[in-house]
Parts: structure tokens; sequence; C-alpha cells
């Protein structure tokens, strides 16, 4: 089908608002996360109390997942995305000005209900974008949410080294966030312009099992990145007996090779199809970390990390995509199935591990997210969904 140069344009558009989404989703989480510490400190919060509060986070997100299938089915992805992305900047300042736990708790509720809220329905919205260009851009956007945890991180810890409080912080990236935000609604794209018809293949699998299935290979990776988030460095300085400065190298492999990764893997989608891109990563992933777990030497374990963030990275942006495509009429309750199943997999997985360990020893414990990731290479053919076309 021929795309007029005024349609290439729409949709160049599209694809920058969407990106412009995950970058300030990510600049969010990844401010808030650098402040954390002061948060702490100025509330005078025991670990445990911090953790009641964190725990809002999570409570929010899950909730807003749960409710926002059905708006974007029914509104549409877009009048759902561009207030939940102007309401990220103002839910953002919110935790610095609470006066104890209980008001700190509310206010990370609310973050984290936006967040959920934003995440299914920016994810509905690539999906959309991606059916209107006939090709695969879902490994971008999560590169994309990557950078702007890392710019978000990066801001939040200069600002705390200046000797900036936490309220300044906030409210300096929320302006950032409402820039983005009022930049993404005048170039968001809905609804598709350019509709493309799928392949003639129909899916395997057309009722919930098969979105069940989807979350389930989303639970068993983000089980894998909570874990080494929490666990990697532990195991490197515990078991292994690196100094605590090169221990923290295995997550900073892992993430950086992850956000490669992602930056890669719309090329290879395209190139290899989602079902043997996410076999191929689930069996990187299992490979890398059974080699960092197996050599019992620190800088074979940060390369066996690097290659596990390197196997991961392209798994969830392809299961979000086939989440979507699963049955458009229903891609927004189906993705925030899926993203749910995986975030309780993120939130899950260190605690897990940490219990594992207990009875059976860290190496033992982390060898659970490579047998998992073994199990989605195993499984990738239920990302068998008819492909875009142009």
């Amino acid at each position: 089908m021929h795309v007029t140069s005024s349609e290439r344009a729409t949709l160049l558009r599209g694809r920058v608002a969407v990106c412009l989404l995950f970058l300030l989703s990510g600049m969010a989480i990844g401010t808030w996360t650098a402040r954390i510490p002061s948060i702490k400190q100025n509330l005078d919060l025991s670990d445990g109390e911090l953790s009641i509060g964190l725990l809002g986070i999570a409570a929010g997100a899950i909730a807003g997942m749960q409710a926002v299938g059905r708006l974007v089915d029914r509104y549409g992805s877009v009048r759902v995305m561009l207030p939940m992305a102007f309401a990220q900047s103002v839910v953002l300042i919110l935790p610095a000005h609470m006066p104890g736990l209980t008001g700190l708790t509310v206010a990370l509720f609310a973050f984290g209900l936006v967040h959920g809220t934003l995440d299914v329905a920016m994810n509905a919205n690539g999906v959309e974008v991606e059916r209107a260009l006939g090709r695969p851009i879902m490994s971008s956007l999560h590169a994309v949410f990557s950078i702007g945890g890392f710019l978000g991180a990066t801001t939040g810890g200069l600002l705390a080294q200046a000797a900036f409080g936490p309220e300044a912080t906030f409210t300096a990236v929320a302006a950032v966030i409402a820039v983005l935000a009022f930049w993404a609604t005048r170039w968001a794209l809905s609804p598709t312009p350019h509709p493309t018809t799928p392949t003639a293949t129909p899916p395997p699998a057309r009722g919930g099992r098969g979105v069940l299935l989807l979350g389930v290979l989303a639970f068993c990776c983000m089980i894998g990145e909570g874990a080494v988030a929490d666990w990697s460095s532990v195991y490197l300085s515990q078991d292994l007996g690196s100094s605590e400065g090169f221990a923290a190298a295995a997550y900073a492999a892992f993430s950086i090779m992850m956000t490669a990764g992602r930056l890669a893997g719309d090329r290879l989608a395209a190139r290899l199809g989602p079902v043997t891109l996410v076999r191929a990563c689930g069996t990187l992933a299992a490979g890398g970390l059974g080699l960092a777990l197996l050599a019992g030497h620190p800088v074979a374990a940060v390369i066996g990390f690097g290659c596990f963030g390197a196997g991961l990275s392209c798994i969830v942006p392809q299961v979000f995509s086939a989440a979507g495509r699963h049955d458009p009429a229903r891609a927004g309750r189906a993705l925030a199935r899926v993203a749910s199943l995986g975030y309780v997999g993120f939130l899950t997985g260190p605690v897990l591990i940490g219990g594992i360990a207990e009875l059976l020893g860290l190496p033992r414990a982390l060898a659970v997210p490579a047998l998992l990731a073994f199990f989605v290479a195993f499984a990738a053919g239920a990302l068998r969904i008819p492909a875009f076309t142009k």
C-alpha cells in the first residue's frame, strides 16, 4: 500500500509521541529511586517503615493496571495515556511534601496508580503505532524507558550532590515531564491513519488462555529482572569474594546490555520474527546466568549477568506486542493482564530468591531465573500471532 509523505510524517510524529511517554515514565521512576535515601532520612523512617511506604507504589500500580484495560478498549489509548502523562508530573512531586509514613504511603499509591495506568495505555498505543507502521518498534520503546530511568536517576543524583532537596528535585523533573507530555499531546497518533491487514494465518489461541500464557512469560522474565537488581551484587561480594565496588559491575553490565539489546531488538524482530527472537533470547539468558553461577569467578560472573540482560532485553517487549495483537478489540485488557503478571513477577522475584537462598544458598537460588528463562525459550511459540504487514 502506497504511503504519502503526509501519512509518513503523521506516523513519525506518532512514534515520537509514544517514545516521549516511555521517556517521561522512566524519568519519573529513576528520579524517585535516586531520592529514596533523602526521603527516608527526612522522615526518619526505619527500613521496615520504608518498605511499607514502597508497597504503596506496588499496590497502586497493580490497581491501575487492573482498571485501565477496559478504559483503553472503550475510549482509546490516547484518551487515557495523555492525561496520565500530565498526572505523572503531579504525583512525582507529592512524596516530597508528605509529613509522615501514612502520607508518604498514600502519595506513593497515587504515584503507582498513575504509573501503572500510563504503562498499559502507552504500551497499547505502541502496538497501534506498530500496526500503522507495519514493523516492530516495541523493543526501542522499552529501551527509551530504560534511558529515561538512567536520565532520571542521574539527574536526581546530581541534584542531591549539589545539596538540592527532594522537593526541588521532583519539581524540576516534573516540569520537564509536563513539557514532554505537552509535546506528546500535539503529536500522538489516534486513531491509526494507515490500517493494515494481518496475514491469513489465524492465531493459535484467541481465548484467555493465550493471553494468560503470555502473562506467564512476562512473569518469568521479570522475576529475573527483579532478582538481578537486588541479588547480583550480593552474589559477587558474598559468594565470590569480590569488592563491593566491583560487585556493582554485575548489575551495571546487566542494565547496559539490556538497553543495548532493546535498541537492536526491533531490527532483530523484523528479521527473525518474534518466536525465533524470543527463543534465542531465552536461551542466551539461561546460558548467561548459568555461566555466571558456574564459573565461580567475579569477571566471568559480570560477563554472565551481561548476557542475562541481553537475553531478557527483547522478551518482554515482544510479549507485550503479541498481547496487543492477540485480539485488537481487547488490546487494553490483554496488555493490562500481561503487564500485571509481569509486575507481580518483578516485585516477588527478590523475595522468592531470598527465601530459596535461605534454604539452599544464593547460587542455587539464582538458578531459578535461569531455569525460567529456559522455559520462556521453550514456550516461545505462544508469540506466534499474525504479524503486521504494510
